[in-house]
């Protein structure tokens, strides 16, 4: 996916961006690309993909999801900033929190935000079990993408959901399997099904899932339990 087709394809699903915020998606691939160097971020670096499996993967949320204008969303184990940077750069409106465990990648991301100049956005490095100590039921939005089986990820992230909040997951071809797996645990969690759209990238770029869970009652305090346990014995 050249820029072009970047530009075509997100205008198809009535996504429009300017001249201005196409330079910093410009800005942030020759950053990740420079970065991905000295430090694994990820194993797409050829321009194309990123743009087709990495920009335009992590706006697809926006397809689907009516993000309501100057939400809080927090994205949880964001990895060199996907999809939570891409969300930036389109809705800048939005006050995002970006978690992830590894310092490696929260110091990336800091320097995207620095040199993209992006407002309204902090990266905290910290393990999502441990960051819901401060922040419970504090975000509108909380989003996953590619961090782990979603029996386990529920556990990490909808403590985070504010009531009437929505949980955001972006899986791959595995969405439906790992949706009845965690039947159980997003339900004890607080959550329950609101929608789940399963579709195909453009240029053959493979399946993916957008699954929506909303928060219809608190997460008992006792969750999430310390991560070997969450691990080792799903809910």
């Amino acid at each position: 996916m050249n820029e072009s087709q970047f530009l075509e394809n997100l205008k198809l699903n009535n996504i429009e961006i300017n001249k201005e915020q196409l330079l910093l998606f410009k800005k942030y691939y020759e950053l990740l690309i420079e970065y991905n160097k000295k430090v694994n971020l990820t194993s797409i670096t050829d321009k194309e993909e990123i743009y087709l499996k990495h920009f335009y993967d992590s706006l697809t949320v926006l397809f689907y999801v009516k993000i309501e204008e100057n939400s809080t969303l927090c994205d949880v184990g964001a990895g060199a900033g996907f999809p939570s940077i891409p969300l930036k750069i389109v809705r800048p409106d939005l006050n995002i929190t970006i978690v992830d465990s590894l310092g490696k990648r929260i110091k990336f991301i800091n320097e995207v935000i620095y040199k993209l100049g992006l407002k309204k956005i902090v990266a905290i490095n910290s393990r999502a079990e441990e960051f819901v100590n401060e922040y419970r039921e504090c975000f509108d939005y909380v989003t996953a993408r590619a961090v782990a089986r979603l029996n386990i990820l529920s556990e990490l992230c909808i403590p985070l959901v504010k009531l009437d909040g929505k949980f955001i997951v972006m899986k791959g071809q595995t969405g439906q399997e790992e949706l009845d797996e965690a039947k159980r645990a997003i339900s004890i969690l607080g959550c329950t099904l609101e929608f789940k759209y399963f579709f195909s990238l453009p240029f053959a770029g493979g399946m993916r899932s957008v699954i929506a869970l909303i928060k219809t009652s608190k997460t008992p305090d006792k969750y999430p339990r310390n991560y070997s346990q969450i691990k080792n014995k799903p809910l």
